[in-house]
């Protein structure tokens, strides 16, 4: 038996992601978006309204980044979700995150995330507050990698359970895209 919730944004997994970006001045910001995902092969797509900091800040240079939020760095992550850039001007640097500048995107990566997308502003729909960005960079830290690819167990991304409000690290592998199905044809 099925129980019926109605219309909710429920969805596993939800990746948390941190959308950085540089205002004019260069000063870094950060926040944490739960809404997104790959939009196309290039392309990422993030639900986050205008009124934010970092919005505004991808609006005025053209450019971000996007990093898989870490169960090593939850508490930070969760941080720059509920503090905004707007009223705590130094939350970047609060948070305990390290701006490089990216050598692709005038757009800052942070160093205690271990991987990120680097990204130019496509568009942006103030009605919808979608924004899309072509990725044209990922960088990795070597330390998440193995045998020169992304090692999910080094990188530890967590998900955002929407309905308990939790942060969950990914966890085992249970099969194998594009084969096990082979066995079905």
């Amino acid at each position: 038996m099925r129980k019926n919730f109605g219309a909710k944004s429920w969805l596993y997994p939800m990746p948390v992601l941190i959308v950085a970006a540089y205002d004019e001045a260069g000063v870094a910001n950060a926040m944490n978006a739960a809404w997104g995902g790959m939009f196309t092969d290039e392309h990422i797509g993030i639900c986050i309204s205008e009124g934010h900091k970092t919005t505004k800040n991808i609006l005025a240079t053209g450019a971000f980044t996007v990093s898989m939020a870490t169960a090593e760095q939850v508490v930070a992550c969760d941080y720059v979700g509920i503090v905004s850039g707007n009223k705590v001007p130094d939350k970047f640097a609060k948070a305990g995150f390290t701006a490089e500048r990216s050598e692709v995107v005038n757009a800052p990566i942070i160093r205690e995330l271990p991987m990120a997308l680097e990204c130019e502003l496509v568009s942006y729909d103030k009605e919808s507050n979608h924004l899309v960005g072509r990725i044209v960079n990922v960088s990795a830290d070597e330390c998440i990698l193995t045998d020169g690819k992304i090692d999910y167990r080094k990188l530890r991304p967590i998900t955002y359970d929407p309905i308990n409000h939790h942060y969950i690290e990914l966890g085992a592998v249970v099969g194998n895209a594009f084969a096990d199905g082979k066995k079905l044809k």
